[in-house]
C-alpha cells in the first residue's frame, strides 16, 4: 500500500492516473478536501478504486511507501501565501516522519523542487552545487525553496530511514490548471485563444518533466536499494525559449511578440533551471521523453481536452 499525501494536488492526480492505468499497486489517498478529491475520481471513472480520507486517519494504515505531495503548485499563489508555506510544509512533512518513526520499514518520497539551490541559476546546477540565500536579505519569494530546504534537512538527520527528496525544476501535463501562470501555460493560452501572446526576450533554458517521466522515476526509487538523499528531476534533454517558441510557432501556429514586463516568479528569475545532477540513474531511472518531446505532446492533448 502506498500512501498518496496531498492528493488533491496535479501532479499527484497524474501519478494516481499513471498507477491506475498500470496497476501499479494499492494506493492509500489523503487530502484536506476529501470531497474534491472523491469527486475528482468520480469524474476520471474511478469513483471506488481508491479510498479518499482526511489526515486524522493517516497513522492507522500500514503503509510500505509514502509520497508527499503537500505544497503550492501555483508561483502567485505561493507569493500570496508568505510565510504560510514554511508551516503547511513542515506540518505534513512532519506526519510523515513520525510515521517512519514507528515504521521503519516505510520508504518516503517528498516532492521537493529545485528551488532549494536559491536564485542563482545563471548555469544549471550539478552534483557540487551549492544553495545560495540572501540570509539577511530574505523576502516572500524565498519562503518556499526555503521550506523545502528545511524539510530536506530534516531528513537528511534520518540517515536511518529511506526517505528520498524529487526535486522537480519543471512540470508540466494537459491536466494543469490553465489560468495558473507559468510560461507554458501562459503560450497554451494563446494558442487555444488564437491570441498573440507577450514574451520577455531574456534566455532561458527549462527541464519540462513529462508525467510519464514521472512515474518512471517514482516506480525506479520505490524498486531500488533504500536510499536516503535528493534526486535532481530530469529528462533526455533540456529545451531553451527560442527553440520552445519555434517549435510551438511552426507547429501550432503560436503568435508572440517581444515584451519587457516580467512575469510573475515565485522564486526568483532563473536563466538556467534545470540539473546536471544524474544520481537518479544509479537507481535505475531513465527518462524516454526530451522536454521538447513533452511539450509537443501535451500541446497535442491540451488541444484536444479543450476540443480544438
Amino acid at each position: 500500500m502506498i500512501a498518496i499525501m496531498g492528493a488533491g494536488s496535479q501532479i499527484a492526480r497524474d501519478l494516481i492516473c499513471a498507477f491506475a492505468r498500470q496497476g501499479g499497486g494499492e494506493l492509500m489517498l489523503f487530502a484536506r478536501d476529501v470531497a474534491a478529491v472523491r469527486a475528482w475520481l468520480a469524474s476520471v471513472g474511478w469513483a471506488e478504486r481508491y479510498p479518499v480520507l482526511g489526515y486524522a486517519r493517516f497513522a492507522e494504515g500500514e503503509y510500505q511507501a509514502i509520497i508527499n505531495f503537500v505544497g503550492v503548485g501555483d508561483p502567485a499563489k505561493a507569493v500570496r501565501m508568505g510565510a504560510a508555506v514554511l508551516e503547511i510544509t513542515w506540518h505534513y512533512d512532519s506526519l510523515a516522519l513520525d510515521y517512519l518513526a514507528q515504521h521503519a520499514g516505510c520508504r518516503y518520497l517528498f516532492l521537493s523542487s529545485g528551488a532549494v539551490y536559491g536564485s542563482c541559476f545563471s548555469e544549471p546546477v550539478q552534483e557540487e552545487s551549492v544553495a545560495q540565500w540572501p540570509v539577511n536579505r530574505l523576502v516572500a519569494q524565498d519562503y518556499y525553496g526555503l521550506a523545502k530546504l528545511h524539510a530536506e534537512c530534516r531528513h537528511r538527520a534520518c540517515p536511518e530511514q529511506a526517505i528520498v527528496d524529487l526535486r522537480v525544476f519543471n512540470y508540466l501535463s494537459h491536466t494543469q490548471d490553465l489560468s495558473a501562470r507559468f510560461l507554458i501555460t501562459d503560450l497554451w493560452r494563446a494558442i487555444i485563444g488564437r491570441e498573440v501572446v507577450r514574451v520577455t526576450p531574456d534566455y532561458m533554458v527549462r527541464d519540462f518533466l513529462h508525467p510519464d517521466d514521472f512515474y518512471r522515476l517514482v516506480q525506479a526509487v520505490l524498486q531500488a536499494e533504500r536510499y536516503n538523499g535528493p534526486l535532481d528531476c530530469y529528462t533526455r534533454a533540456p529545451v531553451d525559449k527560442p527553440t520552445l517558441l519555434a517549435a510551438l510557432q511552426e507547429q501550432f501556429a503560436l503568435r508572440v511578440e517581444s515584451a519587457v514586463a516580467a512575469a510573475v516568479n515565485a522564486t526568483g528569475s532563473k536563466p538556467h533551471y534545470y540539473s546536471l545532477q544524474r544520481r537518479a540513474a544509479a537507481l535505475g531511472y531513465a527518462p524516454a521523453l526530451t522536454s521538447l518531446q513533452g511539450i509537443l505532446l501535451e500541446t497535442e492533448r491540451v488541444l484536444q481536452r479543450v476540443g480544438q
